[in-house]
């Protein structure tokens, strides 16, 4: 366990220079509205003492809490108008009903905020941020990956939510995201990440980098990390991973490698019925078959 927090707080020192991890949250909620059988509170959150973030928590309308609670990641897409809209609307590589709808449903509290550049939070491009950040030693992810643990930190705030009880879930950029704050954060009990489990090596071995945008990339990372030991820090938690196999952004034998290491890792923490990788002949979209896994799998181990 020492050995995982130090690798931790290494993960950690290379996302750049952050705001202070334990500075405080607080919270307007701009509006409260009930939709079809679920409750969603327009939140404008403090999380970084720089720009404000803006974010929908969505709950169940027919009973109370505390629920079990889902950080919910949106993705990317070049589509920076979406953002924390694709909790309430979806997209058109996911299923439907949104997961906002899917989850609720379901008995859970759902929050998701708007990413750097993304929904409300737009204005300025990926490339100008990312610029503008690694010339004052910040690195883009690393102040989204800030964010979302700061999510997490307001989620636990909640008097309605059950701080033991706490999954993080998200689609492409949105699945990265998953699984490097569930590797961060110890709170996160369950990490389901769709589409984008793609092991650094490959990606470069089949000349995929551009595939993934600028805000994927954290200088000095290879040196320390590869996926597949940023991803053994969630161990043994319980960890869904979705991909397909006509997926560019994942190579099918960094797949292959990433599935074997960590089928090993949780093997031999006597955990193996926690590591689950399913793989499916599609492209880079969420199928009906895995819609079915990721809401039997949370409901099994949340």
């Amino acid at each position: 366990m020492e050995t995982e927090q130090i690798h931790r707080k290494h993960l950690y020192s290379l996302l750049g220079d952050l705001p202070d991890r334990d500075r405080p949250v607080s919270v307007e909620c701009i509006e409260t509205v009930e939709r079809e059988g679920y409750i969603v509170e327009t939140l404008l959150l403090d999380l970084n003492g720089v720009e404000p973030v803006p974010a929908y928590c969505a709950r169940p309308a027919n009973h109370k809490g505390p629920y079990p609670a889902i950080l919910y990641n949106h993705a990317h897409g070049h589509r920076w108008d979406i953002g924390k809209e694709e909790l309430l609307q979806g997209r058109d590589s996911l299923q439907k009903p949104p997961y906002g709808k899917a989850l609720t449903s379901r008995g859970y509290l759902v929050l998701c905020i708007d990413a750097w550049a993304f929904g409300e939070r737009r204005g300025r491009s990926e490339s100008e941020l990312f610029k503008e950040m690694l010339w004052k030693g910040q690195v883009l992810w690393g102040m989204m990956v800030y964010d979302s643990l700061k999510a997490l930190d307001y989620l636990v705030t909640r008097p309605d939510v059950d701080p033991d009880r706490i999954a993080t879930l998200g689609f492409s950029m949105g699945s990265t995201m998953a699984w490097w704050v569930a590797a961060l954060d110890e709170r996160v009990k369950v990490c389901v990440d769709l589409f984008s489990m793609t092991d650094f090596q490959s990606l470069i071995d089949t000349q995929g980098l551009d595939g993934h945008s600028l805000y994927y990339y954290v200088p000095g990372l290879l040196k320390h990390f590869d996926t597949v030991t940023i991803n053994r820090l969630i161990a043994p938690r319980p960890h869904l991973s979705i991909n397909g196999n006509y997926d560019r952004l994942t190579p099918c034998k960094g797949l292959d490698r990433i599935d074997r290491e960590l089928t090993q890792t949780y093997e031999t923490l006597g955990a193996s019925e926690r590591w689950k990788m399913l793989r499916y002949n599609t492209g880079h979209l969420e199928t009906a078959h895995g819609r079915k896994a990721v809401l039997s799998w949370l409901d099994r181990w949340l």
